[in-house]
């Protein structure tokens, strides 16, 4: 699956997508941080997720220009600079206490992410034989969730475990000094994570600077724009596949955003407690990424997706029309259904793109704005209805989109051309 010849390369990218985990999933722990914090609505706090994913959207094809133009290694590098560059932000944010100036630091830190992920999804795929493509990729994928639990306990011991029991009502009749004094305490927990990963990040950039990675891109450096887009437009599969993706992105982020708080609700624990439960749906989603990635050898990608898909409709339901223990089980284990859908699906959607690919890619990537404006939607049907039980009926549709284009996708597969 992996040639000697790609080995330290593949090794250094799938260090990649470990980070990107990592950062998307301390990311999803501030909703309920900032919540606490700041004493603010669903939809309020949501913003933390449009600013991080609308930033996806924004940079994906600044990025696939500047990796068709130039490489994937210079890719990886702008993308480690503006992921370091933003968690460094976190430290002026803490210091002014505007939840304004935390949205910029992550808008410029997942702009990183978003060139880290256009450029590093294309280049695994291209790191290889094309028929085993989408099983490279899901094994370098797999390594995403091990960040994501990394993330989470990042979190739990240094972010949720210091922030302040006060209750909402209680801040409301402390004096402005004495807020700020617990509100200044909780942010610098906030701010001491990121600013930790931002030093890793530099000492990774300089690796990547220095050690020789393969080019492995196009020897035509044009980027012809209108044909490229008139190519994919007209491909059926790649159009559903970014459709499907947008979808995807969009319930894991909405299901992983309220994780906490529903635990919280439904078994009455703080933040700190109901994260241990976030964090076992990650492992479990971690352990069902490596079984599925097996399991290839023996399903077809589109048959796996929509048989999970299914699963996580059923487990879905339960969480809206259940509760308590059964309910929390069941949401734990939409994150096991989830797990091999965003590669599988980025996979499928890139097969016989040739030297579209990277353009291609990153539409895929772009789609991630999924993952910006469906939590807003959960939010606001969360306030609205004042139960976040309801609001699941948005992952609920979405994941009934994924079934409908895994029941579509064609069994011929398109070779990859690899250049």
């Amino acid at each position: 699956m992996i040639d000697k010849k790609f080995l330290i390369p593949f090794i250094l990218v799938t260090s990649l997508f470990f980070l990107w985990g990592l950062a998307n999933n301390m990311t999803d722990t501030l909703l309920a941080a900032f919540k606490k914090i700041m004493s603010m609505t669903d939809f309020m706090t949501s913003l933390i997720q449009l600013a991080f994913y609308g930033s996806y959207f924004c940079l994906a094809i600044p990025a696939a220009i500047l990796i068709k133009k130039y490489s994937y290694k210079s890719g990886i590098l702008l993308g480690l600079g503006l992921f370091a560059v933003g968690a460094l932000l976190f430290y002026p944010a803490s210091q002014t206490m505007i939840y304004g100036h935390f949205l910029v630091a992550l808008f410029v830190l997942a702009g990183g992410l978003s060139i880290l992920e256009t450029t590093a999804n294309p280049y695994i795929i291209a790191m290889g034989d094309p028929a085993t493509g989408t099983r490279r990729l899901n094994f370098a994928q797999a390594f995403n969730p091990i960040g994501s639990i990394t993330g989470v306990v990042l979190s739990k011991f240094f972010i949720l475990s210091q922030l302040n029991q006060a209750s909402e009502s209680e801040r409301a009749t402390m004096s402005t000094e004495a807020l700020s004094a617990i509100q200044n305490q909780e942010l610098s927990a906030v701010m001491g994570p990121y600013v930790g990963v931002a030093i890793f990040l530099a000492l990774l950039w300089l690796v990547v600077a220095f050690y020789k990675m393969p080019q492995a891109s196009e020897p035509d450096n044009g980027l012809d724009f209108g044909p490229t887009f008139k190519r994919l437009i007209k491909n059926s599969n790649y159009v559903w596949g970014v459709i499907a993706q947008f979808f995807y992105v969009g319930t894991q982020i909405c299901v992983w955003s309220f994780t906490i708080r529903y635990v919280m609700l439904e078994l009455g624990l703080n933040e700190d407690s109901a994260a241990s439960y976030y964090l076992a749906a990650l492992v479990l989603f971690t352990g069902s990424r490596f079984i599925c990635t097996w399991l290839m050898k023996f399903f077809s990608p589109q048959a796996l997706i929509k048989s999970l898909a299914l699963v996580a409709m059923a487990f879905t339901l339960i969480v809206m029309f259940g509760g308590g223990y059964v309910g929390v089980y069941a949401l734990v284990g939409i994150s096991g259904c989830m797990s091999l859908m965003f590669p599988t699906i980025f996979g499928l959607a890139s097969e016989g793109l040739g030297e579209d690919r990277k353009i291609g890619g990153s539409g895929l990537i772009m789609a991630i704005l999924g993952g910006a404006l469906l939590p807003l939607i959960m939010g606001q049907v969360s306030d609205v209805s004042g139960s976040i039980k309801l609001a699941f009926i948005v992952p609920l549709f979405c994941f009934g989109i994924i079934v409908f284009y895994a029941m579509r996708k064609k069994k011929a597969l398109i070779p990859l051309e690899i250049s």
